[in-house]
């Protein structure tokens, strides 16, 4: 990402970013290692918040990859090493609720998103 396109006039970090420049974007732990890419953002089309970013996990040149939809609010951009991070373990990732490339339609899922927010500790987008 270009820096300076991500500054207001003054220097200070702009609050918004274009979803084209989201997806894409690496996703790694606190320690700097790779977990994996964005791949798409889900959105509720009603509140207009973004509810999950669907992630490329594994694989190679695109085989083999799985996928998993993470809320939205388990991950925090680091500008400093241009990325965003989680804080997941491989182990905890693989067992983790996949999903497909889609990212599918989890507003007809309810049951499946209380699954996914328990268990990333992740508060609801749609806040009960």
């Amino acid at each position: 990402m270009d820096p300076v396109a991500d500054t207001t006039r003054d220097g200070r970090p702009r609050r918004l970013i274009a979803s084209d420049r989201v997806v894409g974007t690496e996703v790694r732990r606190p320690d700097g290692s790779k977990v994996g890419r964005i791949e798409r953002l889900m959105l509720d089309k009603t509140s207009g918040r973004v509810a999950y970013a669907v992630m490329s996990f594994g694989g190679f040149l695109g085989l083999g990859e799985d996928y998993y939809t993470l809320p939205w609010g388990t991950l925090r951009f680091d500008p400093e090493i241009d990325a965003y991070v989680v804080d997941i373990t491989e182990e905890q990732l693989r067992a983790a609720p996949d999903r497909s490339p889609e990212g599918g339609n989890p507003s007809d899922e309810r049951e499946w998103e209380e699954h996914v927010h328990r268990y990333y500790n992740a508060a609801p987008y749609w806040g009960i």
